[in-house]
């Protein structure tokens, strides 16, 4: 039976001159398989008595100049393989401080709770500027994406959260989860001895999925109630891979924990690329199968638990807690889950200052960009092309 990795997403609108910002919850919201974005308002009749803070730095940022523009850069790269360049808008805007270990907790913690209802005991308290009221779309098991949405006490902040369980494995496998010969594919482009026929993948992604299209009406949805604030995207698992498409959609500012590598889907969506993707940051560990890319293969426990999870290369910066080399974890699923980073990466600082040495400590890993040749090791056994295009001119 295919089972649901557990994904949630956040987006926050943060205030560009504040350097902490504090929220409540303020609405619900879900969005089903037909793509409907359902918003209930919450009262702000609860409160929690410890208080959380975010810390913020400036960073430059692009946007598209607008979204009928970036609309068009897509659809001539689509149909007419053409590369158009858009004139984006260099902005400068407050983000999350990746660096600072106490933002990064507080963020996870968000994250974690839209898999909770407010009610359970594995719900993070964050605080008296959070109130938390009736349940709405927790089901594990439930389809689309649910989730909460959070308002800072004046307004300038809004953060909602939601989890997932669409499209996984059209948008992370090589070929249409083509893992081996007994499993079903989600798309027919397989075209035998390990080709996959480029074209159809491509036009599967775009045509069958409603993984990027909902984050864009979500975020489209967000942005018409609060047209000033500014937009942060935050999630964890598939929930961090939308956050990053979304982001580099709109230029917002991202953080992913533990999420599948999107770099190949957003060549297969021809999302077009921004003068510089540091906006985004992947935060995840290197004992976790998934973000590495690692968890493949026919005996992998992925494919074991029905998820084809097999891309391994990540937009923007990388945040690597190297859990196997320092601190001897083993690899497996169940270092993925989001309370594995809050309870034992994020609680205290990755690196404490040696007296003997005097080296400082750090709060938390370096960030480092993206292999440069990591697409080239992507899918390595797979041989990709215009197969169908190729055979049909061939018997013209």
């Amino acid at each position: 039976m295919f089972l649901a990795i557990p994904t949630t997403l956040r987006l926050l609108i943060g205030s560009l001159t504040e350097n902490s910002i504090r929220f409540q919850l303020r609405h619900t919201h879900g969005v089903s398989n037909n793509s409907r974005i359902i918003f209930s308002d919450v009262s702000p009749s609860y409160s929690n008595p410890e208080i959380f803070s975010i810390k913020t730095h400036s960073i430059t940022t692009h946007r598209p100049p607008s979204l009928s523009a970036f609309a068009d850069a897509r659809t001539r790269s689509m149909f007419y393989g053409e590369s158009t360049s858009l004139a984006w808008d260099e902005v400068e805007v407050q983000a999350p401080n990746a660096t600072n270990r106490e933002t990064l907790l507080t963020l996870a913690k968000m994250t974690s709770n839209a898999y909770s209802h407010p009610s359970n005991k594995d719900w993070y308290d964050l605080g008296p500027d959070w109130n938390s009221t009736f349940s709405y779309g927790w089901e594990p098991d439930s389809d689309g994406f649910r989730g909460h949405v959070f308002v800072s006490t004046d307004s300038s902040t809004v953060v909602t959260m939601k989890k997932d369980k669409l499209n996984d494995n059209l948008l992370f496998s090589c070929c249409c989860a083509r893992v081996g010969p007994t499993w079903s594919t989600v798309c027919g482009c397989y075209e035998g001895g390990n080709k996959c026929d480029s074209t159809c993948v491509e036009n599967a992604l775009i045509e069958e999925s409603l993984f990027y299209p909902v984050g864009i009406n979500l975020y489209n949805n967000i942005t018409y109630m609060y047209p000033n604030a500014n937009i942060w995207v935050i999630g964890h698992s598939l929930g961090g891979s939308l956050a990053s498409l979304v982001g580099l959609t709109f230029g917002a500012p991202v953080i992913a924990f533990e999420a599948p590598a999107e770099m190949l889907a957003s060549r297969r969506l021809h999302l077009p690329s921004p003068p510089s993707t540091q906006h985004i940051t992947h935060v995840f560990n290197t004992a976790d199968p998934i973000p590495m890319g690692v968890c493949n293969g026919v005996a992998s426990t992925c494919a074991t638990a029905g998820f084809a999870m097999e891309t391994r290369c990540h937009r923007g910066k990388i945040m690597r807690y190297d859990t196997v080399g320092k601190l001897g974890w083993r690899v497996g699923l169940q270092n993925h889950p989001i309370s594995t980073v809050i309870e034992y990466l994020l609680m205290e600082d990755w690196e404490k200052p040696d007296e003997i040495t005097g080296a400082p400590g750090r709060e938390t890993p370096e960030l480092v960009d993206e292999d440069p040749d990591c697409p080239a090791q992507e899918c390595i056994t797979w041989t990709f092309g215009d197969f169908r295009n190729s055979s049909a001119n061939s018997k013209l």
